[in-house]
């Protein structure tokens, strides 16, 4: 996994000075170096540019890496709005979508991602594009939240399901192993979703909300 990573992004993800300057700030700041891959970063681009996306819901900021790439697929109008338990990580990715010239679209909400998603079921608050990567324990949990939430057609990705590749056996298992696993056989057999496994980076879950 690691060498056909490196492989993909060093081939198609040169590494750009606005993404360079959010993983040092990340590090700078004593934060997990737990940030999207690049090819995975590229692919969040590219889906929601694909699917025209216009209302994005991210659980899980860090430093605003993966909400610059998430922003980055708007074409012209579209509005990010981030789910961090952390103040102090909303506020340095607000820092670093605002240098990406993204500030004035992106909407941050603070404290326990499930209160907060309650609170925009309850506000009938509607999304055509989620990206999960927070909490892996929850990942079930935030992922029927986004079906509440979804517009038919919606696509739902979910991050790190792979476990650095301890789903399939012969490396050391992860804590949230069994967890992934779990995960990912509910995703694939859930009725309301078309989904695949995208093996780039930690792995990715593509998943369309039926219409």
């Amino acid at each position: 996994m690691k060498e056909i990573n490196k492989y993909i992004d060093t081939v198609f993800c040169p590494q750009d000075e606005v993404l360079t300057d959010t993983v040092e700030s990340i590090r700078e700041n004593g934060m997990p170096a737990i940030s999207v891959s690049s090819s995975s970063g590229k692919l969040l681009t590219m889906l929601v540019s694909i699917s025209g996306a216009k209302n994005v819901l991210e659980i899980g900021a860090l430093g605003g890496y993966s909400g610059i790439c998430l922003a980055r697929g708007f074409t012209g109008e579209g509005n990010l709005t981030s789910l961090e338990l952390e103040d102090s990580y909303a506020e340095l990715a607000h820092r670093n979508l605002t240098k990406a010239s993204f500030g004035d679209q992106v909407t941050y909400m603070t404290g326990e991602a499930l209160k907060n998603l309650q609170l925009l079921i309850d506000g009938q608050k509607r999304f055509d594009f989620f990206f999960i990567d927070a909490d892996k324990g929850n990942y079930e949990n935030y992922l029927n939240c986004c079906l509440q939430l979804a517009e038919p057609g919606a696509v739902i990705v979910a991050d790190n399901v792979l476990a650095g590749g301890s789903v399939v056996g012969g490396t050391e298992s992860r804590s949230h192993t069994e967890v992934m696993k779990k995960f990912n056989s509910y995703v694939a057999s859930h009725p309301k979703l078309e989904s695949l496994l995208i093996p780039t980076g930690d792995g990715l879950t593509v998943s369309i909300v039926k219409v």
